[in-house]
């Protein structure tokens, strides 16, 4: 009898024991019932915000696609106007050498025609040597200069030997011994080699 009303009292204790667990499951719940929303919040915050970088990230890279654009277009109008101006200073280089040499043709019309008048040679040839000092000057003007080859060593860079002769002092071996045709620089870099006779 004893035995019997133990259990009958114990058997309160383990239903408040169950009541407790089951009461901190619902506070579990609860808990877990609170933190739900605060990750999705935290999720959508996190969407955002990464839709806004996204967003800026396209625009950055639209403003760099304008610039690159921009610069292709100006870098193509440089090169077109560069090209034209390269054209124009060759042309207008060329015009200007020849507005240049006119003068000096003139000078051998008058020529031609004096001397159709007369019969003396000297006066010819000095209105010749008149009009070759002018023409070579104008030359000079402009850079072209001739090559002075007299005694001087050969030169593969300068000279083009045509032809070469043997000769008894060693002091004129390799030495320009005769010019037959001159030779020109323009700037300082050569215009036409000097055809030479070279000694050996």
């Amino acid at each position: 009898m004893k035995d019997k009303n133990r259990y009958h009292a114990e058997e309160p204790f383990q239903d408040s024991e169950q009541e407790g667990i089951q009461a901190e499951d619902v506070a579990v719940d609860d808990v877990n019932a609170e933190e739900e929303p605060v990750q999705e919040e935290t999720s959508e915050s996190e969407i955002l915000r990464l839709n806004k970088e996204l967003e800026e990230s396209k625009a950055a890279m639209e403003k760099e696609k304008r610039e690159y654009m921009f610069l292709m277009a100006e870098f193509d109008n440089f090169r077109k106007r560069t090209l034209k101006e390269k054209s124009e200073i060759i042309k207008n280089a060329g015009e200007q050498v020849f507005k240049g040499l006119l003068p000096i043709l003139d000078d051998f019309e008058r020529g031609i025609e004096a001397a159709s008048k007369t019969d003396n040679a000297d006066s010819v040839k000095e209105g010749m040597v008149l009009i070759y000092n002018k023409f070579k000057k104008y030359l000079e003007q402009n850079g072209v200069k001739e090559m002075d080859t007299k005694d001087a060593d050969f030169d593969t860079e300068r000279h083009e030997a045509i032809s070469v002769v043997p000769v008894a002092e060693d002091s004129r071996k390799g030495k320009v011994l005769d010019t037959v045709q001159k030779g020109y620089t323009i700037n300082d870099k050569v215009l036409r080699h000097a055809k030479v006779v070279v000694g050996q």
